[in-house]
């Protein structure tokens, strides 16, 4: 039962920006009405109303979103502290270690990135800040889930659907709480080409100065040139250096902020 504040139309029309991706960033409004769910008349008025505002342009036939979308994330990076923070951090690690590092935050069922700094290209997809993975098949999705409150981890892992996206790919949700628990209690995690083949990463939590896990950090490399070992040895201890390096310029302001 929805509240009674709810506003439907907003749920869709933001169904509807969703409904394009890096896969799908030209539809038609048959395309948009089979994704979304919604009628072809409904999805037709949300995606003209979305062409007066200047967020999805059209050629008549096919549909895509605009530049403009992009002030809806910079309002969130724009007031959010922590991409700030962890930018000079990033790029410092990137440089120690010479791999990509990344930052990123729970939403939903997935991770989203907040913060990357890439030194080679090493997967298939391009990451930039906004690209969203499911957490289940990440580093940085372990450790978070493994801060999640035990009910919502249990309600997490219960609506689960695993998909297998490589041969290594966790195959069963036991495995997988097996893997939060280890990620919990050694405080950082291993994904060995769980989300794509030839991709390692490990990553760690970032906390806040109450100890609430609020995004993690991670380093990854390419398996032809980075064995696990390599990982723990050579990665984790500057990881773990860069996060604890977060973690005090975080303190510092959030307490500026308070004063």
């Amino acid at each position: 039962m929805r509240a009674e504040h709810y506003v439907q139309s907003l749920e869709r029309g933001l169904a509807v920006i969703r409904a394009f991706s890096a896969e799908t960033p030209s539809m038609t409004l048959s395309d948009v009405a089979r994704s979304t769910g919604l009628t072809r008349a409904a999805t037709r008025r949300f995606l003209l109303t979305l062409v007066d505002l200047g967020y999805v342009r059209t050629d008549g036939r096919q549909f895509a979103l605009t530049p403009r979308v992009l002030e809806l994330g910079y309002a969130y990076l724009s007031s959010a502290e922590l991409p700030e923070v962890v930018q000079p951090h990033l790029e410092r690690l990137a440089a120690e270690v010479g791999e990509s590092s990344s930052v990123s935050v729970i939403d939903g069922d997935d991770i989203v990135y907040v913060a990357r700094v890439p030194t080679s290209r090493i997967m298939a997809v391009s990451i930039s800040v906004g690209t969203r993975f499911p957490a289940y098949l990440t580093s940085m999705g372990r450790v978070l889930l493994a801060a999640l409150p035990s009910e919502e981890l249990e309600h997490y892992l219960a609506g689960l659907e695993l998909r297998t996206a490589t041969p290594y790919t966790v195959s069963s949700t036991q495995l997988l709480r097996a893997e939060i628990d280890r990620a919990r209690s050694q405080g950082w995690a291993i994904v060995d080409q769980e989300l794509e083949e030839g991709l390692r990463s490990v990553a760690a939590p970032i906390r806040d100065r109450e100890g609430t896990v609020v995004a993690a950090a991670n380093v990854s490399a390419h398996a032809t040139r980075t064995s696990v070992e390599d990982i723990r040895r050579e990665l984790l201890p500057p990881l773990l250096a860069t996060v604890a390096r977060i973690e005090a310029d975080l303190e510092i302001a959030n307490g500026s902020t308070r004063v």
